[in-house]
């Protein structure tokens, strides 16, 4: 299913398909550092932390906003599973602003209050990356 020069995308979440296309690059981001795949990259395996996917198909770049998964790069194809993705165009600017807004009031009373920080801080992190994803589509 792949040609020559383009990878195979295929991103899945437990409820749904969200990619399948052959695109020219993809970015993610492992959970030891961002990482990015060319046609024809070494196979690995890695885990995905919360952040930001960029694929370019025909020259022009699209984000996707994940949280935590699996990568496989398997010569020209790239599996990735995530508990959720959401296309930059998908993303609800308002309920992710509050998002932020709750996990940063969370955070805030930690140590006040029986908050589970590493909760409230990974809440942070998913509104923030939406938000960035979200930026990038307007």
């Amino acid at each position: 299913m792949s040609v020559e020069g383009k990878i195979f995308l295929d991103i899945v979440t437990p409820e749904k398909s969200v990619i399948k296309e052959e695109v020219s690059e993809i970015t993610a981001p492992g959970e030891e550092g961002e990482f990015g795949v060319l046609p024809g990259h070494t196979p690995f395996i890695t885990t995905l932390k919360i952040g930001e996917i960029k694929y370019r198909k025909n020259g022009s770049p699209s984000y996707l906003a994940v949280n935590w998964g699996f990568a496989e790069v398997t010569g020209n194809r790239v599996y990735i599973l995530v508990e959720t993705a959401e296309k930059a165009e998908q993303i609800d600017l308002k309920r992710a602003e509050a998002a932020r807004a709750r996990a940063e009031e969370r955070i805030k009373k930690a140590g006040k209050e029986e908050i589970d920080y590493a909760r409230a801080q990974a809440a942070l992190s998913r509104a923030l990356v939406r938000l960035q994803v979200a930026s990038r589509a307007r």
